[in-house]
């Protein structure tokens, strides 16, 4: 057996196999010899006669393999007789045939050049083989990375082809027909990519077949069609949807290209999830289940021991299934499980596994429990004894039990922070798995740079242009007339008020040479005075003024800050800096008294770096801009900006987490009713501002992993 097993393991890798018969076979008592094994035609049918030294009450069972292609034969209580173990055909499909001997029984394996069907009959004292005849591959079976070249022209004129039209055949096929100009037309058909190409060798194409065929609505698998010229040949592009197969022929002067949908075969299984084996057919009727595993134990590289509670017949048929979805199957059906131990198999019903692996485990824990303990040192460089032992000895508390994270019930952990070690006492299995694990949690943390350049920056814009207009009598205070008569002895003067008016009129008061009717003069933009133009018109005597004075300013501004903070930290470790001022303000305290408390005013960057497996940077950004503003009530005002957010930045990158801007304009204006709306002079009445001020803050991120590690210790 182990001689057999070893030769099938080393020549057949099993893809496919089909057994047929019955397994068991009745046999004659006495031994049975293999004398001669010889291959022929019969008919014009190859015959492999096997030649036997007793007759056999049935034929033997066997089974075909696909790749490789070979067929073979079971003959128990049966001895090779031949004299060797390999017999050179050579001959039609049949290659050569081996015959091996194992224990009790032989078996004769017909290593043929193409996979075919069998049939065994028994002719007295010889077995007959009989081999289908195989099937030559056809235009739509051939590999794709193939060309299938038609007949080369015989002339070597270029001749236009005369159409091209196209079908749909009553199986759903789309036929692509060709009218060539004769039958010597040359024709290259390949398939690149999805589509199919047709090349026709020295022929040309007329215009009014330069065209794109949508053909999508005759429901076949071909799409579209496009027919163009290209040198001396005429090149079809056909493109087809879906699984799709392909067939060509040729009639005369014309050419046919067939595409239709592939047909799946739903007699054959797929392959199921996590199953790797090889495929089998198996098809038995009421087989006992220990004989149906140990022909599983036959094709494959395992050694299945079967418990004697194991009992029972099945049925069953299955074609081109791995054989260990067939065992998992069949194990389902029974109620079996399976232990797996380096090459051996261990099938029992579930609950007699359950209770050994149950046994199993109870047996581990008891000598886990009386095995000796063992103390050992472990040497930290990166991460502190202490955190490592809140790790490994914390403790799980329940209803009814307490259990340690990682150490076994007996196991402990002591830390020494001065040279930052741990001491474990455990047992030597798990010692080991402490340092598997401290491998892998003592090591050396990536470091990340974190600068933040936040820029504000502010245009403004300030326009103003305003005017005086006043005149002043000094007649009546000259000891003359002052004013204009109205008829008698009444007379009407003019002032900035009634005051001024008066006293112009020389009833009595100071005369008030600087009053004005209009005053509206330009206001200060940008914090600076706007300057002024004056212009006065008096008489010769000099006893009467009209005064006007002109006044405007334009303020143009631009700003800059810019801040930029930085930090640095260790992988997914928060940091956080700022920089600024703190403002007090009074508080009312409990007891009615008053207390100063200080407000912060600050530029403050908080940030937690991931380092992601593709070498990028996920950041948790938290940043903030303060600013002094208006004083009220004593108290100061805050002005803050304020971005927190989450971003993917790619090493060494920078990127625009956020902004404001901010956009004022204002335009007013003052001026006299009615004398302010006259086109032209209305300007001497009014007076006009205009500011614009713009605002934007940007906040840029740029993250750098240092990679410079120090020495460990």
């Amino acid at each position: 057996m182990t001689t057999y097993k070893g030769w099938f393991a080393r020549r057949c890798r099993v893809v496919a196999v089909t057994l047929a018969g019955a397994l068991v076979s009745t046999w004659s008592l006495a031994q049975v010899a293999i004398e001669s094994v010889t291959g022929g035609l019969q008919g014009g049918v190859e015959v492999v006669r096997i030649d036997l030294s007793q007759a056999l009450s049935a034929p033997p069972t066997g089974f075909a393999i696909q790749s490789p292609a070979r067929i073979a034969l079971d003959f128990p209580g049966a001895v090779n007789s031949v004299g060797r173990s390999a017999v050179e055909v050579n001959q039609g499909n049949l290659r050569s045939v081996n015959i091996v001997q194992a224990g009790d029984r032989s078996r004769i394996v017909l290593n043929l050049k193409q996979a075919t069907a069998y049939r065994a009959e028994l002719q007295g004292r010889s077995v007959l083989v009989t081999l289908e005849p195989t099937v030559t591959a056809s235009v739509a079976t051939q590999p794709p990375a193939q060309n299938v070249t038609f007949p080369e022209a015989g002339a070597v004129e270029t001749s236009p082809l005369k159409d091209v039209d196209f079908r749909r055949s009553a199986d759903g096929a789309g036929r692509v027909v060709v009218s060539l100009p004769n039958n010597q037309v040359g024709v290259d058909l390949r398939q690149q990519g999805k589509n199919l190409i047709v090349e026709f060798l020295h022929s040309s194409l007329p215009e009014g077949l330069r065209r794109r065929l949508d053909v999508g609505d005759f429901g076949t698998p071909v799409q579209m069609i496009t027919s163009t010229q290209q040198g001396d040949r005429v090149r079809m592009v056909i493109e087809p949807v879906g699984d799709w197969e392909h067939s060509a022929y040729q009639s005369d002067s014309q050419f046919v290209v067939e595409v239709r949908q592939k047909k799946v075969d739903l007699n054959k299984l797929t392959q199921g999830p996590g199953f790797s084996g090889e495929k089998l057919s198996l098809n038995f009727q009421n087989i006992e289940v220990r004989s149906l595993l140990q022909v599983i134990a036959d094709f494959t590289n395992f050694n299945i021991v079967t418990s004697d509670t194991v009992t029972g017949a099945l049925t069953l048929r299955l074609k081109d299934v791995p054989w260990d979805q067939a065992l998992q199957i069949i194990m389902d059906a029974k109620g079996l499980g399976m232990r797996k131990t380096g090459t051996v198999l261990w099938i029992a019903p579930k609950d007699e596994i359950d209770a050994r692996i149950k046994k199993d485990f109870e047996a581990a824990q008891a000598i886990q429990k009386l095995e000796p303990l063992r103390t050992q040192a472990f040497q930290l460089n990166y991460a502190k004894a202490a955190d490592i032992v809140a790790q490994l000895a914390t403790t799980n508390s329940g209803a009814s039990s307490t259990s340690t994270r990682f150490l076994s019930e007996r196991g402990s952990a002591i830390s020494e922070p001065r040279t930052n070690q741990i001491f474990v006492t455990d047992t030597p299995a798990k010692l080991e798995e402490v340092r598997q694990l401290l491998a892998k949690l003592d090591v050396a943390v990536r470091q990340v740079m974190i600068e933040a350049r936040i820029v504000e920056a502010s245009d403004t814009f300030g326009r103003s242009l305003g005017v005086r207009l006043g005149g002043t009598d000094l007649r009546a205070a000259r000891g003359g007339d002052a004013g204009y008569t109205l008829g008698g002895y009444n007379r009407i003067a003019f002032g900035s008020s009634y005051t001024n008016a008066v006293a112009t009129s020389g009833a009595g008061g100071a005369v008030n040479t600087s009053g004005t009717f209009v005053n509206l003069p330009a206001t200060a933009v940008g914090g600076y005075d706007p300057s002024s133009f004056a212009i006065s018109i008096f008489n010769s005597a000099a006893n009467r003024f009209l005064n006007l004075e002109i006044s405007a300013m334009e303020a143009d501004g631009k700003g800059k800050i810019v801040s930029s903070p930085r930090v640095v930290t260790a992988d997914q470790t928060k940091a956080s800096i700022e920089q600024g001022t703190e403002f007090p303000y009074p508080v009312t305290a409990p007891n009615g008294g008053t207390v100063i408390a200080f407000k912060k005013a600050v530029l403050k960057l908080e940030v937690t770096p991931q380092i992601t497996p593709e070498g990028n940077i996920i950041l948790d950004l938290d940043v903030n801009k303060d600013s002094p503003g208006e004083v009220l009530n004593n108290v100061r005002a805050i002005n803050t900006k304020h971005i927190k957010t989450q971003v993917l930045v790619e090493n060494g990158g920078t990127v625009v987490i956020g902004g404001i801007f901010e956009l004022f304009e204002d335009n007013t204006e003052a001026k006299v009713p009615l004398l302010g709306d006259i086109p032209g002079v209305g300007n001497l009445f009014k007076t006009r501002t205009r500011s614009t001020n713009k605002q934007e803050m940007l906040v840029f991120i740029t993250p750098k992993v240092i990679s410079d590690r120090g020495p460990t210790r």
